[in-house]
């Protein structure tokens, strides 16, 4: 009995491994067939496809480059490009100098309040105010830029509608178009003419204003120039969103205008009312330029101002972003 029972499971063994040997045989085969299959659509479907990738540059952020020279990092520091001097209104030496003499006051009125210490902060002041001097001129830039970018399109899509090519309706707006916009489009076609390829120097433009709206065109173009389609229709679209964008941003200013001009009275009042005070009674005022307790009072009087102020000014900034 024992040996029959042995004889049974032997043959069930070898039934099993022959059933596990022929199922991995089918599972081999059926799988080598799928991998001719794959290989044969691979084969057909090759040759229909693009041999190169679209890549679209214009909203990555290309690592900074270090600076090498002292004007450089000093330029770094203070918050200024040494490649887009042109579009600041005054020279930067200029900017610095005027800075460093309002950094300078502020130290001689908080040195009455903190003493030796307002040393250590003079330089921090100076680069603050630099900075801000500076982020105010790139904002003027800017928002030039950005008023005038939909007049640029329209120009360049009235061009490519008739038929002129798109290098030569460039070339009409840096001709054309108003400053800062015609500098922009004028180093653009600069850059082509010496043999920069189209989509890369639109990128560096791009890049060089820091603008969205500019990524966006450079986008445009370099979808164009890789797989074609309708150029003028796209730039027709993003103009009139960015003069939507341009409305809206007045309607929101508008609508803060009257937080802007309370903060503007409330900051020119104490000069006001300070210079009425000097006329009427000179000697009345003059207390507070003494020093001792007056001018103290003075540096106070100053750093409440100033905090109050930017404490209105940022307000105003975030209900505008």
């Amino acid at each position: 009995m024992t040996s029959g029972n042995a004889w049974l499971m032997g043959i069930a063994s070898c039934c099993m491994l022959t059933g596990l040997g022929y199922a991995g045989l089918l599972v081999s085969r059926e799988s080598n067939r799928q991998e001719k299959l794959a290989q044969r659509i691979v084969g057909v479907v090759t040759p229909h496809l693009r041999t190169h990738r679209i890549e679209l540059s214009a909203f990555i952020q290309t690592p900074a480059t270090k600076q090498q020279s002292a004007f450089g990092r000093m330029a770094g520091i203070f918050g200024f490009d040494p490649s887009g001097l042109d579009r600041y209104p005054l020279k930067w030496w200029l900017v610095l100098a005027i800075t460093g003499v309002a950094a300078k006051v502020g130290q001689s009125l908080a040195s009455d309040m903190v003493g030796m210490w307002s040393w250590l902060a003079l330089p921090i002041a100076w680069v603050m105010l630099s900075r801000t001097a500076f982020g105010i001129f790139e904002k003027r830039f800017q928002d030039k830029l950005l008023n005038q970018f939909p007049d640029a399109l329209a120009m360049i899509v009235r061009a490519v509608r008739v038929g002129i090519p798109v290098l030569r309706a460039i070339n009409n707006v840096a001709r054309d178009a108003p400053p800062p916009t015609c500098h922009m489009f004028g180093r653009l076609v600069n850059q082509i003419s010496v043999g920069v390829a189209l989509d890369a120097a639109v990128l560096e433009m791009a890049q060089r204003s820091n603008m969205s709206e500019y990524r966006f065109f450079a986008t445009a173009i370099t979808l164009q120039m890789q797989t074609g389609g309708a150029l003028s229709e796209t730039l027709e679209n993003l103009a009139d969103v960015i003069r939507k964008r341009v409305a809206l941003k007045a309607r929101a200013y508008a609508l803060a205008s009257e937080a802007r001009t309370s903060a503007m009275v409330l900051a020119g009042l104490p000069f006001v009312s300070g210079t009425a005070l000097w006329i009427l009674n000179p000697a009345y005022i003059g207390l507070l330029f003494e020093p001792g307790l007056g001018r103290t009072i003075f540096s106070f009087a100053v750093l409440s101002l100033s905090l109050g102020l930017l404490t209105m000014r940022s307000l105003i900034r975030r209900s505008l972003a």
